[in-house]
């Protein structure tokens, strides 16, 4: 793959008249925290028949539960078919259309990005991944339409980059129930989540070293006993997407609510869950640096053409030049790690995690070197909210944070190239 086709153009173009009828107008409150953004993802969802396809898996995981209660034969293709074909996720075998639906909504408005990809590719992605089909029944419909937003929790205060090692929430049996305690931070939709995914270790009493005891994944209900959304956070950029803490104070958890309902999947815990999360969310941040970038570009050059100094346009100087290459450079090489992408999963070899964390790391400080050169092409007009740039970097660096830190794909890489 090396362009898109004719029908991510004609994708492309609807987003873009969406964009300027739904959230152009709105960006000013958007990035004053004044209007959630999930009104407009729902907008976005049902014009574009996102809430129909939710629904479409719906019905086949009913029928699907029904015709292995009835010892009939299994509907095809299942949930779990399409993650063995395509790569996982939702949304599995339509990763060109969101690769162009995130790419465009985030040169705009990242934020609306990052609450939509996190209640999706990672709250909806585990469900469909690691529940029964009783939960899956019971959470996915919801999520996948937006009709429920979803978050999930894993950083806390103490663990950052080492999120399983350094984890101190903590659920215990107690009885046929299990009782949650402890906190999560910088928890996107947390705020407002209807469905929360929570990690937690297991403290069986036993002396065992916290840093070995196993991780489970619960799934909880905004309003249950115990459980407590804290208001969102005050940030530097993504102002359109809620973040917050989440506190838990002896939350009883059924067994129904324990992904698989076992401890156990396939020898391994919650931590293999959230690797495959981390896989999926890193090369999302590919898809929301390209837009980044290319919106920096469009901008540059349209500002280059028209703004003039000394009796001509600022086009002709050539350190203008040189930053307006080096961007388009950039999105050459970001817009051919999307591609890569979209090619290795159609053909069913899905990227590793050191391979996503490759492209989360050059990708994020791309954009963010591309959003900064673009405040200084506009100069003070480009410290100026009025022509956006500003936002755009703002928005920018959180890509070197988000995901896990820059600094942490450097030992992903490293271990996968060492075997390790």
């Amino acid at each position: 793959m090396y362009e898109w086709s004719d029908t991510d153009l004609m994708v492309r173009d609807a987003v873009r008249a969406f964009i300027d009828k739904e959230v152009r107008p709105h960006l000013d409150a958007l990035d004053a925290g004044e209007l959630p953004p999930y009104p407009i993802l729902r907008k976005l969802f049902a014009q574009f028949g996102i809430d129909a396809m939710g629904d479409e898996l719906a019905a086949k995981l009913i029928a699907r539960r029904k015709a292995k209660e009835s010892g009939g034969p299994r509907p095809e293709p299942t949930p779990d078919g399409a993650r063995k074909s395509s790569g996982g996720g939702p949304f599995a075998g339509q990763e060109s259309m969101m690769a162009v639906l995130v790419a465009e909504l985030s040169g705009v408005c990242m934020g609306l990005v990052t609450s939509m990809g996190v209640s999706l590719g990672l709250g909806a992605a585990t469900i469909l991944s690691r529940g029964t089909a009783a939960q899956q029944e019971r959470w996915l419909a919801d999520v996948i339409t937006m009709r429920k937003v979803a978050a999930w929790a894993i950083t806390e205060p103490d663990s950052g980059s080492d999120a399983f090692g350094g984890m101190k929430t903590t659920v215990r049996r107690d009885g046929e129930d299990y009782l949650l305690n402890g906190q999560k931070t910088f928890i996107t939709n947390g705020p407002f989540a209807d469905v929360i995914i929570v990690y937690a270790k297991l403290d069986e009493g036993d002396g065992t070293d916290r840093r070995d005891r196993p991780v489970l994944t619960f799934v909880l209900d905004k309003g249950m006993e115990g459980l407590t959304q804290g208001a969102p956070f005050r940030k530097m950029g993504l102002h359109s997407s809620p973040t917050g803490e989440l506190f838990f104070d002896n939350v009883r958890l059924g067994r129904d609510r324990l992904l698989g309902e076992t401890e156990q999947h396939g020898g391994g815990d919650g931590r293999e869950s959230a690797k495959s999360s981390f896989t999926v969310e890193r090369v999302g941040v590919g898809f929301m640096a390209l837009g980044i970038i290319e919106a920096c570009h469009r901008l540059c050059v349209d500002y280059a053409r028209t703004r003039t100094l000394w009796g001509q346009e600022i086009g002709r100087f050539q350190l203008v030049q040189l930053k307006l290459a080096k961007m388009e450079i950039a999105r050459i090489n970001v817009q051919n790690m999307v591609f890569n992408y979209i090619e290795r999963t159609r053909a069913g070899k899905p990227l590793t995690l050191a391979e996503s964390s490759a492209i989360k790391l050059y990708a994020a400080e791309t954009a963010t070197d591309v959003a900064m050169d673009a405040v200084q092409l506009f100069g003070g007009n480009g410290y100026m909210t009025e022509y956006r740039v500003e936002q755009l970097a703002r928005d920018a660096k959180s890509l070197m944070i988000y995901a896990g830190s820059n600094e942490i794909q450097v030992t992903h890489i490293a271990k996968g190239l060492l075997g390790r």
